[in-house]
């Protein structure tokens, strides 16, 4: 646990990534690995992350997002997006438990018009503000792996949504951009003038009833 604090306590938003450092494949794949083992209501997992390598593309992204030089600058940038609770998510998510745990379909008939009727209460504004959280569930997910491998993050909601799934062709997959992680490492600048971490103490966040 206690290294988890110190990772924690290094983990900064890095606004300056330096352009010659990049992840290894090993790295990378652990990064997205924790983040498709994060949790999510229902455990249906509405999101997708893109990873956008395509220089050209991130140049397009970067345009996108006030000119904010990490979405070009860090090793790797990953786009989590919201995909909005369908019926057929339902029935794909119910298709994998029964592969994966050896159910009948019979056995998951209840729990899938459960399921099928909690989207159904929505309406598609209500349905994409709840698969936003699930994914900002994913983000802090990804955002612990990242510290505890010593690797850098900075996530950022200053971009043009529009642009992003237009750029990225998500609307027709009924995807959403929700939040970007730039990821790689911080530059010998940046880390040499790096401040202490401001936090509230324990006695002013943590409530005990």
């Amino acid at each position: 646990m206690n290294d988890i604090i110190t990772a924690l306590n290094w983990r900064e938003a890095t606004k300056k990534f330096d352009t010659n450092k990049k992840l290894t494949a090993a790295q990378l794949d652990t990064l997205l690995e924790a983040a498709r083992l994060a949790p999510s209501s229902y455990g249906l997992q509405p999101w997708k992350f893109i990873v956008v390598s395509d220089p050209a593309l991130r140049a397009k992204l970067r345009a996108a997002s006030w000119d904010q030089a990490q979405v070009t600058d860090a090793s790797h940038l990953i786009v989590l997006a919201a995909q909005v609770p369908s019926e057929v998510l339902v029935d794909a998510y119910i298709a994998d438990i029964a592969q994966t745990r050896g159910a009948s379909a019979e056995a998951l008939a209840g729990f899938s018009q459960m399921l099928k009727g909690a989207i159904a209460g929505m309406d598609e504004t209500a349905r994409l503000m709840w698969a936003q959280k699930q994914v900002y569930i994913a983000l802090g997910v990804l955002l612990t792996a990242a510290a505890v491998s010593g690797i850098d993050a900075c996530p950022m909601e200053g971009f043009d949504v529009g642009k992003y799934d237009e750029i990225l062709g998500l609307s027709a997959d009924g995807l959403h951009t929700t939040v970007i992680l730039p990821v790689g490492f911080r530059s010998a600048e940046e880390a040499a003038v790096a401040s202490k971490k401001v936090r509230f103490a324990k006695d002013l966040v943590v409530m005990e009833k």
